[in-house]
């Protein structure tokens, strides 16, 4: 049995205004039934394949998006749970109303027993309330997807959950475990159970989450819950009996600047598509932002010489305003790019082929240094050349880790990198203190 949405107008490519019904169609056990909602959209902004808006409609807010794959995602789930051998069109119809007018269906005593919200309305509530950041609000909806994928595949596998969801104050450290489980697993029940995904899609196929992902990920569920339980809206603690332990990173891995000028120096004009992108990756190396912000660059973030711009990262939490001169090879390479027509600063391609191309480019320079790093699923140390772990992230280690040996004074590294004061994450590069104490030690030799 599989549930999808569709809608039946067509418009003009250029119409932006009119709007069709969104409809819904289940079909199995020999079915084919279709019924209509009371959603509406523009043809010309729906995808089939996203089952929502299409990308960059810009017309539309982020929060109006995300309202419509809500609503879609929450029909769906009701229609799959609810279904029974015996439905059709008229149970269809009935369905999708009662999702839209919850109240012409309950008796006194369900109104009483339900006006508690369920945990994905109070997830919606945190979000709301909560003082939580954009970039963070798009973690909490990928693991939300996540969380309606697990009621899913527990509804279609556990014998006797047919009518399975999540409820705050019923929530073990079991569920917990097995919620882990789930999350840990997902890979590969995108093989077993594809109906699970084409409901509740994603932009990519899911991937083995290592532990600290996995951390992270409950890290978060976690402040949901204390989140609640301070604001007396379940008096449940399952944390208490699942702890989570500290995420695990190893050192920062970052290039020397004798590496980096190697790098830059390189022909690479046999490839101009990864002499482009490692022109990038330099250039972010020399300012040390995260690849996010990169890519929200114009020529305007250029004044007097400096690149100015608030980290996403901490825009709604704590705005502060980081300002990093451009020394000569920064602006070589911006005047290299003079005469580029983009919206960005530099010609960009995707993220995903950015790191790619940054790969191919440390290889072809040479750069094959081998590293120790941690294994992001296992958690064990292996050893990688440079060029199989270099990513856009290493630009801006290199930054930071470089002029952390030469100025010794993490404040003012943390004001050009955007660290917050006591980041854990810039206090990675505490190790970078051994090297500077071999340095001491060897004066005195």
């Amino acid at each position: 049995m599989k549930v999808s949405a569709f809608i039946r107008k067509t418009v003009a490519k250029n119409d932006t205004t009119t709007q069709a019904t969104i409809y819904f169609r289940l079909r199995g056990d020999g079915k084919d039934i279709k019924a209509a909602s009371e959603l509406t959209i523009n043809p010309n902004h729906w995808s089939p394949e996203k089952q929502g808006y299409k990308d960059r409609i810009a017309l539309i807010s982020d929060d109006e998006k995300q309202k419509l794959r809500t609503d879609i995602q929450n029909i769906v789930s009701l229609i799959t749970q609810e279904y029974t051998t015996e439905a059709n069109a008229e149970w269809l119809q009935e369905t999708i109303d009662r999702y839209h007018h919850p109240e012409h269906y309950k008796t006194p005593e369900q109104i009483a027993a339900e006006s508690k919200p369920d945990f994905h309305q109070l997830l919606d509530e945190f979000l709301l309330k909560h003082k939580v950041s954009e970039v963070r609000k798009k973690n909490f909806r990928v693991i939300r997807r996540a969380i309606l994928r697990y009621e899913l595949y527990v509804r279609e596998t556990r014998r006797g959950q047919k009518n399975f969801s999540l409820e705050i104050d019923q929530i073990t450290s079991d569920t917990l475990r097995d919620m882990w489980d789930f999350f840990e697993n997902e890979h590969r029940y995108y093989e077993l159970y594809p109906f699970i995904y084409e409901q509740i899609p994603e932009k990519r196929i899911p991937k083995p989450r290592g532990r600290n992902t996995l951390l992270d990920c409950f890290g978060r569920i976690r402040t949901f819950f204390n989140w609640c339980y301070d604001n007396k809206k379940t008096k449940n603690r399952p944390f208490d009996d699942f702890k989570l332990e500290e995420c695990t990173y190893g050192t920062p891995i970052y290039i020397t600047l004798e590496e980096r000028d190697k790098l830059y120096e390189k022909d690479l004009s046999s490839y101009p598509q990864v002499e482009i992108q490692r022109d990038i990756f330099v250039f972010q190396s020399l300012i040390g932002c995260r690849i996010g912000d990169l890519y929200r660059m114009t020529r305007e973030s250029v004044i007097d010489g400096v690149i100015e711009y608030i980290p996403r990262k901490t825009k709604e939490g704590n705005p502060v305003t980081v300002r990093v001169p451009l020394n000569d090879k920064a602006r070589a390479i911006l005047n290299k790019y003079h005469d580029y027509t983009g919206q960005g600063l530099l010609p960009f391609i995707s993220e995903q082929k950015y790191n790619d191309a940054i790969k191919r480019a440390f290889k072809l320079a040479g750069i094959d240094r081998v590293v120790t790093v941690l294994d992001p699923l296992t958690g064990n140390e292996t050893k990688k050349p440079l060029y199989e772990v270099a990513s856009s992230h290493m630009a801006r280690r290199t930054f930071i880790g470089n002029i952390y040996k030469k100025v010794k004074d993490p404040n003012l590294v943390g004001a050009l990198s955007g660290h917050k004061e006591g980041s854990k994450a810039f206090a990675r590069y505490r190790a970078i203190d051994d090297e500077m104490k071999k340095e001491l030690v060897d004066l005195i030799g």
